[in-house]
């Protein structure tokens, strides 16, 4: 396994270690810690973890417990932790959390068959697992709303000699496999989107030097390498056949070379991870170029969809629409969410759900109500086919499948329903009764949380279960029944049936009446021993019964086993109809949820078509008026017309700081991805054609860790949207150009405003405090002027957030200064420079120093360079070009040399 770019993984120093100076244990553990050398290794030793050398100084410092010696190794005492294995989670989750990765080393043998092969024989051990951010299953390490993937790149040589990238979204607690494509500009907005937990890629990929910026950016993944000699193209198309058991990949449909290579990479990492186990994972499906909203990684932030600028999930829009009663559905939910589509179909097809489900109450609440009862499906599922399931996972199938029957029964009572909600209805009522049945007859009401525990199988589900239990929990209400038929037959009312380490279990009876006992039950009766003033006899059925007591819990606990073992392949088997199950209970879940968050704030249905419309009619920012409900106070809807025959319109927006144009540009955005998603949005109504590319820059903050300074930044981020935004885009640009000078600010907002018109010609809103800018609107024919409303009153400003068509004369930074608490005789000297300043404009007005400039001289095309020699021809030049390294098989990196020397050689001519 490669190396993490950030993951703070175990150093090699145990590798240098010589195991031929070790006692024979500490020789066991240094040779499985060579193996796994970038792993902490978790060595099992009873009922703990230890760790030694590096790791365990590494694991006391990050769990922050007591590190301790045990022995000396080449004269040098050997630092030591260790955590217990019944609480291993929690510490597994912490050190997973910081990035670290863990193998896991069990004892795969019973000490006692050691023992048998000598004195100083060690318990033999195995790592039966790697714990990686991006690999984890465990219920407790897991957020339960939100998905655990591990992305995995590779990339493709295209004709321009630059590349596109394949991309494997990966999630093994629940088995979704998913493949796209991006080209190399995109490839930052496309990890953005997925949110990996965990990125795998090939070393060649991770060491070129025009991405290094991004694993450098990447704060949340750890950044695994692999070597590219294990990612050869043909190996990737193999391990994709031999995880689905196929002899070809045409029954999938068509992946390029790029999305194969990424795919195969993923499967090599989690076949790594997960050693013998095979992660149950669905059929990869593709998603096409272009089927989702492109939001790049800056406008994510700025936007704050799934987690806000402090990356917190509270505080978020996708805090703030949930509304969903399963983890599964959450899940679903933050996905749709990132990736809102650009396919009107299948917009109008989820807003149909949506709809016909807010207006009908009762089918509303009848579905939640049965999907709060429904557990993690996918997650359950994915555990079982791994084979690391416990009685619970078996349960949440069970209750899944019951709640699923409830729901199809609702959605068949109810007539006419939209072609989304009668397809879920369909998958769930797909499900063979019988294996529901099952696991109801089978299980307790009472689980333990692992099957070693025992227990789980509910009483009366096998007799020899049953009978194992009675001997175990109840063996003297046995033995006593026994002992008073035996009585009754022999007529001796003093016989006992006692137990003792060296007889075990014997029959007892007074000296007086044992010859009787020996020559009346012969058959039954066998002697054991003699005693002063007793014998003592056994039988056969006596017998029987202590071998019986003596197993009864360890046969009821492999009977249990196995009824575990025939359960868990039951749903094996079902796994394609329990994950159709799964997909739609999850549909379902976010659908009512839309519905439920539509009838509670009165959100309306958008209309989402293929114009170039955007008209906005009462629209609401989501989270702030969430907040604001919480306080009681109202929020001001404000209207937003961007439509334009053709091409898009622009609004200018000026006013004061305070006055809510942040709110207003961020609130029209996210109604785009709310629309697009499938979703009802707030406002009074909205009609939205059909949105590319959202961008959005709205504040900015130094990124001192790369040097840039805040304007670095906010040109950074300009510059990617004029160079990407097409006419279908949506752009929300504030303030730019106030990170420099007042006239070097100016000239960069007027070229951003006339590009974004002329070049551009997307739908876009402006805000800035350059007012000699809204002399534009009157020569720019697409640009609208508005500003925020203000009232004076007594000296002060009131903020009336209410956007209105105009320009604003003023931007108030006095009066919010002096709302801020900056000093009375701060404000008041401001307020005379102020005066000074505005008097040394000579009274010109900003419409007349505009009126002097010329309108789009930038955009003029540059004069042709003068002319220069060219350099001679390289005739091998697109031959080398046309060649990727990384795609070539050993004999075509062979056939490929053979081809390039010979046309050097006829290149060369004769001689």
């Amino acid at each position: 396994m490669g190396r993490s770019s950030r993951s703070p993984t175990a150093p090699q120093e145990t590798n240098g270690l010589d195991p031929a100076g070790a006692t024979p244990m500490m020789a066991q553990y240094i040779e499985i810690k060579a193996a796994n050398p970038d792993c902490l290794l978790f060595y099992r030793m009873g009922d703990f973890y230890e760790l030694f050398f590096a790791d365990a100084e590494i694991a006391s410092r990050a769990l922050g417990i007591v590190l301790t010696k045990r022995g000396k190794h080449a004269g040098s005492e050997i630092p030591m932790c260790g955590v217990p294995v019944e609480r291993s989670d929690d510490y597994l989750n912490r050190l997973i959390a910081l990035g670290h990765r863990v193998a896991v080393c069990e004892q795969t043998e019973d000490p006692a068959e050691a023992k048998r092969r000598g004195p100083k024989s060690v318990v033999r051990r195995e790592v039966v697992r790697l714990v990686t951010p991006g690999t984890i299953t465990e219920d407790r390490l897991l957020d339960p709303s939100s998905a655990n993937l591990l992305l995995a790149i590779g990339r493709q040589k295209i004709s321009d000699g630059g590349y596109v990238y394949g991309l494997a979204a990966i999630d093994i607690s629940t088995g979704r496999f998913s493949l796209s494509e991006v080209p190399a500009g995109e490839l930052s907005g496309a990890i953005a989107r997925h949110d990996p937990r965990e990125i795998v890629l090939s070393e060649v990929i991770h060491a070129d030097p025009g991405l290094a910026r991004l694993w450098q950016d990447n704060t949340r993944a750890a950044v695994v390498p692999l070597a590219q000699a294990e990612l050869e193209p043909a190996a990737a198309e193999r391990r994709i056949r031999e995880q689905y058991g196929v002899s070809t990949l045409d029954g999938f449909g068509r992946f390029t070379r790029a999305e194969i290579a990424a795919a195969g990479t993923g499967l090599l990492y989690i076949a790594r991870t997960q050693l013998a186990a095979r992660a149950p994972l669905a059929v990869p499906s593709r998603e096409e170029t272009g089927a989702t909203l492109a939001i790049d990684a800056a406008t994510r932030a700025n936007l704050e969809l799934t987690r806000t600028l402090a990356g917190e999930r509270t505080g978020s829009l996708l805090a703030t629409i949930d509304r969903t009663v399963t983890a599964n559905g959450a899940r679903l939910l933050a996905e749709h969410l990132a990736g809102p589509l650009t396919d009107l179909t299948r917009i109008a097809r989820r807003q149909d759900a949506v709809a016909r489900l807010a207006e009908d109450g009762p089918l509303r609440e009848g579905c939640r109500e049965a999907l709060a009862s429904a557990p993690d499906l996918p997650r359950a599922l994915s555990r079982i086919g791994l084979g690391r399931a416990g009685p619970r996972d078996l349960a949440a199938i069970r209750d899944s499948l019951a709640a699923a029957q409830r729901i199809a029964d609702t959605l068949v009572a109810a007539p006419e329903l939209p072609a989304a909600l009668a397809e879920i209805g369909r998958a769930l009522a797909g499900v063979d009764p019988d294996l529901a049945a099952t696991l109801t007859a089978a299980l307790a009401d009472d689980l333990p949380l692992t099957r070693r525990d025992g227990g789980f199988v509910r009483p009366g589900f096998l007799a020899e279960i049953d009978e194992a239990r009675l001997l175990g929990q109840d063996s003297r209400k046995v033995v006593a029944a026994l002992q008073a038929r035996y009585a009754e037959e022999t007529g001796c009312r003093t016989l006992r049936i006692k137990h003792n380490n060296l007889l075990g279990y014997f029959i007892e009876v007074p000296q007086s009446i044992g010859e009787a006992c020996l020559k009346g039950l012969q058959k039954e009766f066998v002697h054991r021993q003699t005693m002063v003033d007793a014998m003592r006899f056994t039988s056969v059925e006596l017998g029987e019964l202590e071998r019986k007591i003596s197993g009864a819990s360890d046969r009821a606990l492999a009977l249990e086993s196995e009824v575990f073992d025939d359960l868990a392949a039951a749903i094996v088997a079902a796994s394609a109809s329990l994950g159709a199950v799964a997909d739609a209970l999850a549909s379902l879940d976010v659908a009512t949820s839309h519905a439920a968050l539509a009838v509670e704030c009165d959100w309306r249905r958008p209309i989402v078509d293929e114009s170039l419309a955007f008209a906005i009619v009462g629209g609401r920012h989501p989270v702030v008026e969430a907040a604001l409900r919480r306080t009681g106070e109202p929020f001001i809807a404000n209207d937003c017309d961007l439509s334009g025959e053709g091409r898009g319109r622009i609004r200018l927006i000026t006013g004061p700081n305070m006055g809510g144009k942040s709110t207003f540009l961020r609130q029209n955005a996210l109604i785009v991805v709310l629309a697009q998603m499938g979703a009802f949005v707030p406002a009074a109504s909205a009609r939205i054609g059909r949105v590319d590319r959202l961008f959005s820059r709205v504040g900015a903050a130094d990124d001192l860790a790369r040097g840039q300074s805040t304007f670095m930044v906010e040109m950074v981020e300009t510059a990617a949207i004029l160079n990407q935004a097409t006419r279908r885009s949506l752009v929300i640009l504030d303030e730019i150009g106030r990170g420099t000078a007042t006239f070097d600010g100016l000239s960069i907002a007027w070229a951003c405003l006339e590009h974004l018109h002329e070049s551009n010609a997307c739908r876009a809103l402006f805000a800035t405090h350059f007012h000699e800018l809204t002399a534009l609107g009157d020569r720019l024919a697409r640009i609208d002027n508005a500003t925020l409303k203000v009232a004076e009153h007594r000296g002060g400003v009131v903020f009336l957030h209410e956007v209105v068509p105009g320009i604003a004369e003023r931007s108030y930074g006095l009066q919010v200064a002096r709302l801020a608490g900056l000093p009375a005789p701060v404000v008041a000297r401001a307020g005379a420079i102020l005066k000074s300043l505005e008097k040394s404009q000579g009274g010109r007005s900003a419409r007349a120093r505009i009126d002097d400039l010329p309108l789009f001289a930038t955009l003029d095309p540059p004069p042709p360079p003068e002319p220069a020699s060219e350099p001679p021809e390289d005739p091998l030049g697109p031959l080398l070009d046309a060649v990727d390294p990384d795609a070539l098989t050993p004999r075509e990196a062979l056939d490929t040399l053979y081809r390039l020397k010979r046309e050097r050689e006829a290149l060369r001519g004769p001689g």
